[in-house]
């Protein structure tokens, strides 16, 4: 594995799939089909009503009793929600891989892939909002527990609709469902926005993609059953692994084989010349997106992070794949 695959796990990257960053199978959502539900249905126009209990992605229901003052987030992703509901002075933890909002940064850190159980405990929390992607934690999130700490794992979103899930999940766990329900009808308007300028791309005009999230020679990519794929459909764009599930590995020849005619890198803050690293790569040199350079770097977070800023980067996919149709 390469040495920065476990920060892009931890950064949420590849946060969908951490099971096959180590095994290289194909690796579904998990628990897809669970959902929260609330003791007392929250009202849109007045504050959410404490206690609140909650289902979370392990199937257990979590009951908060008052609305959190204190929260930590075990997740980049989750973090990056907390701030978009408003929660900046409520976020006492995060994780060591935490880079946005910039204010993220300077909050303390409650350790990356291993977690510092005692930390997190000290941080006195409210409520800790934990994720289905850490690996290896029941352990340290059951220590929490027994110290009388709520643990919420949020569940790995794979679409836009398990992403609008997260974050009215988060929403009523902090009491901000307000706020939850106008940040999902800004991303649905958004993704309206470019759904429409899509739809003057004509079925000939349509490009063949691979969105790469880790690079030769262990490439990872984005298929089927991911919001990457909701993102290509949405624009236009064949998804060159839309015969697989999830985020899965990929051989040089296979990328030969597929052929695609543009190439997305979402690895550029990783590694240093990472498109003319591709591009170089040994058999490549037939592959269309390489003979037409059409092999781009898009923003790892916006793209792969299930959170706000999926039309952040829905766009820049689009701008990167049709740049005289969506650059602006």
């Amino acid at each position: 594995m390469k040495k920065w695959l476990p920060v892009l796990l931890a950064a949420g990257v590849l946060a969908a799939c951490s099971d096959s960053a180590e095994e290289t199978t194909e690796t579904p959502a998990d628990d897809q089909d669970q959902e929260e539900t609330t003791e007392e249905p929250a009202e849109s126009s007045e504050e959410s009503t404490f206690p609140v209990t909650v289902t979370d992605a392990n199937g257990d229901e979590i009951t908060i009793e008052e609305q959190p003052d204190a929260v930590v987030s075990m997740l980049p992703s989750n973090t990056e929600i907390a701030y978009a509901l408003g929660l900046d002075e409520e976020i006492v933890g995060v994780s060591d891989f935490d880079n946005y909002p910039e204010e993220a940064m300077d909050v303390e850190k409650i350790g990356g892939m291993e977690f510092n159980v005692e930390k997190i405990i000290s941080l006195q929390p409210d409520v800790v909002l934990a994720h289905a992607s850490n690996p290896g934690g029941a352990d340290g999130l059951q220590q929490i527990e027994d110290a009388g700490i709520p643990v919420v794992v949020i569940e790995n979103a794979m679409t836009f609709d398990e992403v609008y899930d997260t974050i009215d999940m988060i929403g009523q766990v902090t009491g901000t469902t307000e706020e939850a329900e106008q940040i999902i009808a800004d991303m649905q308007a958004g993704f309206d926005e470019i759904a429409e300028k899509a739809a003057a791309i004509s079925e000939e005009d349509r490009k063949s993609v691979l969105v790469d999230v880790a690079g030769p020679p262990e490439m990872y990519v984005a298929a089927n059953n991911t919001f990457i794929q909701e993102m290509l459909d949405l624009i236009n764009a064949e998804n060159v692994m839309a015969d697989q599930e999830g985020f899965v590995p990929l051989t040089e020849e296979e990328v030969v084989t597929r052929n695609p005619e543009v190439a997305l890198l979402t690895y550029g803050d990783f590694v240093e010349d990472a498109v003319e690293q591709w591009m170089g790569y040994e058999g490549f040199s037939q592959v269309t997106a390489v003979t037409n350079e059409d092999v781009y770097l898009v923003p790892s977070d916006p793209v792969t992070r299930s959170g706000p800023r999926l039309v952040e980067g829905t766009q820049a996919l689009a701008e990167a794949i049709y740049p005289d149709v969506f650059a602006e």
